[in-house]
């Protein structure tokens, strides 16, 4: 069953989402070689509930942090650990929250120190696709609309989308229906009505789509090794245009002023 928000239950998310945004840019701060992924998640979860939102993800089927972050070759649902960052990596860092009875969620791959050119144009790609999909979120469109414009750019630039993995409904429960894949054919799937909100959320590998999942039973890797990005907005469907919940404009900032990100 797909739950129609109302227009205040929308506001409702969007500062569930918002709060999302300013924790991811807290945590950007910390993302450098010799920082720990645990040291990260410990930022996240202080700031989140000292601005009055509890962590959306922490014990969420037993999962035990407040982010899932995941390296390299790590797709998604990393645990944060006492692994260490290193200059050359990118970091994926998924982030949500609870508050006022309503979740936001976002996702965005930061890069440590300097990365390769080909890790740089991953990334790139991966959240260009992003907004591909976002524009095609409107009253009108099919679920099919989305994925075929995710996939198209992203395999355009030689990756490919995981499609073990998808997107999903938002609201008074972190995943709702409907999922929404990033990949499909245009004109297909459920038709896309105003009051849905959905996470958008591209999961780009590199190498070829498939992925296999870690003892830890939660980490999803590449098959194949390869790098991997993962960017992702809460976003209302809307009658011309969809609108963003999320934002990463406090992230673009963060990282603007300390370089480490090449905008696009």
């Amino acid at each position: 069953m797909i739950y129609f928000k109302t227009k205040e239950e929308i506001e409702l998310l969007r500062k569930s989402s918002l709060l999302v945004a300013k924790t991811h840019a807290e945590v950007a701060k910390y993302i450098q070689p010799g920082v720990t992924t645990k040291e990260m998640d410990k930022v996240a979860e202080e700031f989140i509930i000292s601005h009055g939102g509890k962590p959306g993800f922490k014990g969420y089927n037993g999962f035990p942090a407040t982010l899932c972050i995941s390296i390299n070759d790590e797709v998604v649902h990393g645990i944060p650990s006492s692994a260490i960052l290193k200059d050359g990596d990118i970091v994926s860092v998924d982030c949500g929250v609870l508050m006022n009875g309503f979740y936001g969620d976002s996702a965005f791959t930061y890069s440590v120190g300097n990365v390769s050119d080909d890790a740089e144009k991953l990334m790139q790609v991966t959240r260009e696709s992003l907004y591909k999909g976002i524009e095609m979120a409107v009253e009108g469109n099919r679920l099919g609309d989305i994925g075929y414009a995710i996939q198209k750019h992203t395999e355009t630039h030689g990756f490919s989308v995981v499609r073990d993995l998808v997107g999903h409904g938002v609201g008074r429960n972190l995943h709702e229906k409907p999922e929404v894949p990033n990949y499909g054919k245009r004109g297909s799937g459920i038709k896309l009505k105003e009051g849905m909100v959905i996470a958008i959320e591209p999961m780009v590998n590199a190498g070829k789509h498939h992925v296999t999942v870690m003892n830890d039973n939660w980490t999803i890797k590449t098959k194949d090794g390869s790098l991997s990005a993962h960017f992702e907005h809460t976003i209302a469907i809307k009658k011309d245009k969809a609108d963003i919940l999320s934002s990463f404009k406090y992230i673009d900032e963060g990282l603007k002023k300390n370089k480490q990100f090449v905008l696009i």
